[in-house]
């Protein structure tokens, strides 16, 4: 009879992971604990039939008073095993974890702050909804720890291989593509550590709390499991939309999942929460509920249905194409203009010149800013020739195609503020000089 022996030491966890440790720690420790249930000793190890489902394991991992709901239950039995902190799991005088040099081991490898960690200590291992826990199994059986047939699960009768390196401590799973391919060739000439030491490290702004990261890895694996069949199902979705201020549902085509500047998206065609178009970037944190629909369904919109029928459903690949060269903006759905900034000549020499924003980013003399003006300008075409005239010859001048309120496209802008100024379109200067009056207002006050 197999049995599972190891300590939660921070190179097992990171190979439960399969990305990265600091986002997904509390999962991989969770998948620690699993495998003591399922493999373990006598003291540990359930006593389940084979095959079991996840309701035998839940009947018999938690007490019988367990509640069976949706929702992460409460603490309703301190000898419930939802009931322990990830501190008491960890540091049970069973696994001889010395807490010293686990935690210096563990923050070394993946920068996690004391702070962060103390703070995950203390949170209930499995005091998570019943569907984190089914997304358990499902990644428990793709690692190779169990077979897995339709609803039922088998023990296996030979663990999986543990990948290690020759060289490092921790293994590194075979990495996402990166979409730039120039970045990938440097992640992966320096992904493994020098002389055993990590010298690549890479920032990524990610802006999910970690209470939401537990429900963004439900939806990323109910979406796995979803285009694994065929064919792959629309969806119906809760979504708590910024853009219109309130949950709406809307019938969908799951097409791919995307990490944009700070979060996660699932690029869904379909309904969408304006109302307008066919697409729609949802941010998989504020997706509520999800709910797998049939193409018989009868509230499917009818051009969903006719691509379905027609064998035309998008892809990715169509995506891709629309972010990389049509223009810049992650909302490739939206209406694409020619915009005109206009740099400081210094600013634009030191952080602009020289760098890759899109392809349409591109600089143009001082006439051809006229022109540009002259070509694309309707009725404000004077008004707007006034403002540049107004400027500086020396400055900098840059034209791009954009997409109409893309959140992204504004959020840089507003980044390099007060060092450019948006000359044409007019709509969109016109919306940065109310922002900037509103802003100047913070700072109004009088300190003589």
């Amino acid at each position: 009879m197999l049995q599972f022996e190891d300590s939660p030491q921070p190179e097992l966890l990171q190979w439960l992971a399969r990305g990265s440790l600091k986002q997904n720690l509390l999962r991989s420790i969770r998948l620690w604990a699993w495998l003591h249930s399922l493999y373990g000793n006598n003291q540990h190890r359930l006593l389940l039939e084979e095959p079991f489902t996840f309701a035998d394991w839940r009947n018999a991992f938690f007490s019988a008073n367990h509640p069976r709901g949706e929702t992460v239950p409460p603490v309703h039995d301190t000898d419930c095993a939802c009931a322990k902190t990830v501190a008491e799991w960890i540091l049970d005088p069973n696994w001889n974890v010395q807490e010293i040099q686990w935690r210096k081991t563990l923050q070394q490898h993946d920068e996690i702050s004391t702070a962060e960690l103390n703070e995950l200590l203390q949170q209930r291992l499995f005091g998570v909804t019943r569907r984190s826990l089914q997304a358990d199994l499902h990644i428990l059986a793709e690692l190779g720890w169990l077979k897995r047939q339709e609803t039922k699960y088998y023990r296996v009768q030979e663990f999986p291989t543990l990948p290690r390196s020759e060289n490092s401590i921790f293994y590194q799973p075979q990495a996402v593509p990166v979409l730039n391919p120039d970045l990938e060739l440097i992640a992966q000439n320096l992904s493994q550590p020098l002389n055993g030491v990590q010298r690549f490290f890479m920032e990524v702004v990610y802006i999910v709390s970690p209470e939401k990261q537990e429900r963004v890895e439900d939806w990323q694996e109910h979406f796995k499991l979803l285009w694994q069949e065929n064919p792959v199902l629309p969806v119906r979705l809760s979504y708590q939309s910024s853009r219109v201020k309130k949950t709406v549902g809307c019938i969908v085509y799951p097409v791919c999942i995307y990490y944009a500047q700070r979060a996660v998206y699932l690029c869904g065609f379909g309904q969408t929460p304006t109302a307008k178009g066919q697409w729609y970037n949802y941010r998989l944190d504020k997706i509520i509920e999800i709910e797998d629909l049939s193409w018989d369904d009868l509230d499917l919109p009818q051009f969903l249905l006719d691509s379905h029928q027609k064998g035309n459903l998008p892809t990715p690949d169509e995506i891709q194409i629309q972010m990389d060269g049509v223009a810049w903006g992650f909302d490739f759905y939206l209406e694409h203009q020619v915009m005109l900034l206009r740099f400081d000549r210094q600013f634009s020499d030191y952080y602009i010149e020289g760098t890759f924003r899109h392809q349409t980013f591109q600089s143009i003399s001082y006439q051809d800013a006229e022109q540009l003006i002259l070509k694309h300008g309707k009725t404000d075409k004077q008004q707007l020739l006034k403002v540049l005239h107004s400027r500086s010859k020396t400055d900098a001048y840059y034209r791009l195609k954009y997409r109409e309120g893309d959140t992204n496209v504004e959020l840089r802008l507003r980044s390099w503020r007060p060092k450019v100024e948006v000359i044409f379109p007019l709509k969109m200067r016109q919306k940065i000089a109310q922002e900037v009056q509103q802003e100047a207002q913070f700072y109004s006050e009088n300190w003589s």
